[in-house]
């Protein structure tokens, strides 16, 4: 699994589950919304990579937002 911010480029590293990050100064998070806001997105982003370890793959598979 990789949490990244160029999907592109873990496709080409062969990663077989994909979570695309915010961006990439700061991949999980986002320090200007405000300490609570970014926690909010670096725990839904970490929840959601965990999710994708329950997911059966056969390829290399690019989970978005809501899968």
């Amino acid at each position: 699994m990789h949490v990244c911010t160029v999907v592109p480029i873990s496709l080409t590293i062969g990663a077989n589950r994909i979570v695309p990050a915010i961006g990439i100064p700061y991949p999980l998070g986002n320090p200007t919304l405000g300490e609570k806001k970014s926690y909010e997105i670096r725990e839904g982003l970490v929840r959601r990579a965990l999710k994708t370890l329950t997911v059966p793959v056969e390829e290399q598979t690019v989970f978005e937002e809501d899968f």
